[in-house]
């Protein structure tokens, strides 16, 4: 056997670089203030995989599609000699090329998903314009999401399960460390780049790097841009503004439902324990502002989501919605009770643009103890 060079530099760049951009990417999922971070990640795995669908028609030998074998034939017999193969494969075999190639299809389909998501529910990034006709299908479009980030983490098992399978069985042909240093120990052709294969790889790496640092840096860029307008109500119902904005957080009337606000302005003598009552004409005018500006005329996902988890419409307990403790469940009592905190119903301690009727993840201030 020789020391045979497969895996050209740029295979290996890109390989390694989408390995940590879907890492970034699933641990950027986990936390709701860290969504524009995880949108400006998978833009660049996105352009990663177009990048490797135009090396696969375009790039060296072994890794362009060309040279994988999607036989169903190769596959079984591969799978029926696991132990004594008849055949070694220099590039990739029967069964990691199908799962290469259902990788990448599922990548594609996870950026594009998401894409649809982050525009239809958060109403921003490059696809932002569907929001407002689609809004009420965001759930939709985030399941599809799920579902093949989920797809992928099955054929990422597979794939490293393959690779650990064929480092144990035939660790002489190196297949585990080629991807770090390129060579395997083959008898047959060693890969060589042309000189606009090193143009191919410049650009689409590269592009991917400057894309992503692009979207990390310059605030407000068109692919994690938000496009949810900040209200100003000290303007538009300055009555609203100071009379309950006087005495605690200024809750946006798009937070409950128009039943909701009916039920609370018709007790205000009873205010949640406290005689909150006001002028007549004052009292008026809030109503009706409040119940103008319900969830229910709200395309924002905090009020969709809201009014499609009430049980009762005329809950008036922000607090005790089913939405805001499904999205508050993660978070300590001992939090709510700090000094920094003090109660739940202090909305403006973690979400500093509440009282501009936004509420946008990107605005979180993480409290701790």
């Amino acid at each position: 056997m020789k020391r045979l060079y497969v895996w050209t530099l740029p295979t290996r760049i890109f390989h390694w670089l989408f390995v940590v951009g879907i890492v970034a990417a699933w641990i950027s999922s986990e936390e709701d203030r860290w969504l524009n971070t995880h949108a400006a990640i998978g833009s660049a795995v996105g352009v990663l995989v177009l990048f490797r669908i135009m090396w696969g028609i375009m790039g060296p030998k072994y890794s362009r599609f060309g040279d994988f074998n999607l036989s169903i034939n190769a596959l079984r017999e591969y799978l029926s000699s696991l132990l004594n193969p008849s055949r070694r494969y220099i590039g990739h075999n029967p069964a990691a090329s199908y799962v290469m190639v259902a990788m990448l299809i599922t990548v594609a389909l996870a950026t594009f998903s998401g894409m649809f998501a982050y525009g239809v529910a958060e109403n921003r990034g490059v696809l932002a314009f569907l929001h407002s006709g689609l809004f009420r299908d965001m759930e939709v479009f985030e399941e599809i999401h799920e579902f093949f980030v989920n797809l992928l983490w099955v054929l990422i098992a597979a794939h490293v399960g393959g690779v650990l399978v064929d480092r144990l069985l035939h660790k002489e042909d190196r297949t585990l460390t080629s991807i770090i240093d390129g060579h395997k120990n083959m008898e047959g052709e060693s890969a060589v780049l042309s000189w606009y294969q090193k143009i191919l790889a410049a650009f689409g790496i590269g592009g991917a790097i400057a894309l992503l640092i692009y979207a990390l840096s310059i605030p407000n860029n068109p692919i994690v841009a938000g496009y949810n307008q900040k209200v100003e109500y000290a303007k538009i119902n300055p009555i609203f503004v100071n009379e309950c904005g006087s005495c605690h957080t200024l809750y946006p009337p798009t937070l409950l439902a128009k039943e909701g606000w009916s039920k609370l302005m018709g007790d205000l003598s009873n205010h949640f324990g406290d005689d909150a009552s006001l002028d007549p004409v004052d009292e008026q005018s809030i109503r009706e502002y409040l119940l103008a500006h319900s969830a229910e005329t709200s395309t924002q996902e905090m009020s969709f989501k809201m009014v499609q988890s009430l049980e009762k419409r005329d809950m008036i307990a922000i607090t005790q919605t089913p939405f805001w403790k499904k999205r508050h469940h993660h978070i300590s009592e001992e939090i709510f009770k700090s000094d920094k905190v003090k109660s739940r119903a202090n909305c403006k301690a973690c979400h500093s643009d509440v009282e501009q009727g936004t509420i946008e993840d990107s605005a979180i201030k993480v409290i701790t103890k």
